[in-house]
């Protein structure tokens, strides 16, 4: 059962280090200000503390979403691996 909890806990690392590279595009592309005037600069005025809030917050959730799916996704080849490593037992123990 340890090899089945290493592998989630790759899984979980592996899911942090993705989000870490996949979320902030994301955040900058849903949040990017249209241009209301063709042709003219985008203005915006926002508070810069919310602004660090919510980005922040959305990365640690992207994170926490991420180590979850990886944890999930790597439990598969772990049990694969410990059934592998699993001796077979006799049938004369089994009884």
């Amino acid at each position: 059962m340890k090899t089945v909890l290493v592998f989630m806990l790759v899984g979980a690392l592996v899911g942090i280090v993705v989000a870490s590279f996949v979320v902030p595009p994301m955040v900058a592309w849903y949040n990017a200000p249209g241009a209301i005037q063709p042709g003219q600069k985008v203005e915006t005025l926002c508070n810069l503390p919310d602004l660090i809030r919510y980005a922040s917050n959305r990365l640690l959730l992207g994170q926490a979403i991420g180590a979850v799916l990886g944890a999930i996704l790597f439990v598969f080849p772990g049990l694969a691996v410990h059934r592998r490593r699993e001796p077979a037992v006799p049938a004369e123990v089994a009884r």
